[in-house]
């Protein structure tokens, strides 16, 4: 067992009621609960979860109370640009609606909304859907200019025809935690230190195993996403008829399982500052990790989707018009805009994939760059 003691930089008054909620889930559970269900109680546990309650979250700066920043808000024309394939989908699918999942501040949504009518797209509806109410106060605000076009949804309905966009929704999925010690594989679970009065590692054998063979015999610790393959499922019993866009930081399954990444891929983000202790300021905090795209690829697949393409966010900007949405922006603008495609910024470590249902085209943002074979 591995205890963390309480950390002095986070406030006594650390969410109790969280806290509270998260130890009663671990007492009935006989004293130990996987990580991935403490991961979704410290993340949306109604009204007390990170993302249930009103932190600000997204935003440039730690002086603002925020924790990260999303392209959205680094750039309109990350927005401008995406929607330029959010056109040629809808209109190769014949559909009128775009589903946005774990909106954010709205800031993508705007751009997307603002562009799609600069290009004369008759949008029916764009519906959000996303489980932070006080998230959802702000998308309102942000897009009550749109009036009745924009919706939102507690939950799906039986059948999507339209466009999806999921940009980084797939990475808050709960994952389980799995570590390899002595040449045997454990699950990673949650425990509480009475002695410590904090939140322990503890782990348990199991049959669980990653996807691939880790090669080597060294104490190895990463993640598999159950969740997230499950969510992607159930997006594909959903689509009748129309596409997907799933953006976000991850790599392919041979990546994402080498042997030198031995201490996994979990995150978490706290007024801008990244650290990998997910048990300290529980609830106050982003928690994350890298997504396996063959994992959501094989996953679509399964669920009768098709794929329309793979490659790094850069090149998909690029292949959708940047460069030349750049050229006609201030120098401020196209400083920002950089970011979102160079390698050393955000163009190389995000990726996109794109899903179809129905007989797959050449998607326009997969034109070149593409990284299929990465998968």
């Amino acid at each position: 067992m591995q205890t963390t003691p309480a950390s002095p930089s986070t406030p006594a008054s650390d969410n109790a009621a969280l806290q509270a909620i998260i130890r009663a889930e671990v007492t009935r559970n006989g004293g130990w609960l996987p990580f991935d269900r403490f991961m979704h109680l410290a993340l949306y546990a109604p009204g007390l979860g990170y993302y249930a309650h009103g932190s600000t979250k997204l935003g440039h700066l730690p002086a603002d109370g925020s924790d990260f920043v999303t392209a959205p808000e680094i750039s309109p024309l990350y927005g401008h640009t995406l929607a330029v394939q959010v056109a040629e989908a809808l209109a190769r699918t014949g559909t009128q609606e775009v589903w946005e999942f774990g909106a954010g501040s709205g800031a993508l949504a705007e751009q997307v909304l603002d562009a799609l009518q600069q290009q004369g797209v008759a949008l029916r509806r764009y519906t959000i859907v996303d489980v932070s109410g006080s998230l959802r106060a702000r998308q309102q605000e942000r897009l009550a200019r749109f009036g009745d076009v924009v919706q939102w949804a507690a939950q799906l309905p039986d059948a999507i025809e339209g466009v999806i966009l999921g940009n980084e929704v797939l990475d808050a999925m709960p994952v389980q935690l799995l570590v390899r010690k002595g040449g045997v594989w454990h699950e990673r679970g949650v425990m509480w230190d009475e002695t410590e009065q904090g939140w322990a590692w503890e782990d348990r054998p199991t049959d669980l195993r990653p996807p691939l063979d880790i090669v080597g015999e060294h104490d190895y610790l990463t993640e598999i996403h159950p969740q997230a393959e499950a969510f992607i499922g159930t997006i594909g019993r959903h689509l009748r008829r129309g596409a997907a866009f799933f953006i976000d930081y991850g790599f392919g399954e041979g990546e994402y399982y080498h042997p030198q990444r031995h201490m996994g891929t979990l995150m978490c983000h706290q007024l801008h500052q990244a650290d990998d202790n997910p048990l300290l300021a529980v609830g106050d905090k982003d928690i994350t990790a890298h997504v396996n795209f063959t994992g959501i690829a094989v996953a679509a697949q399964d669920a009768g989707l098709e794929i329309l393409g793979y490659t790094t966010q850069g090149w998909f900007l690029l292949n959708c018009g940047l460069a030349e949405r750049m050229a006609q922006s201030s120098l401020a603008e196209r400083a920002l805009a950089q970011k979102l495609v160079m390698e050393h910024e955000m163009g190389e470590f995000f990726k996109v994939l794109g899903v179809c249902k129905g007989e797959p085209w050449e998607a326009i943002g997969f034109a070149r760059g593409d990284r299929m074979r990465m998968l």
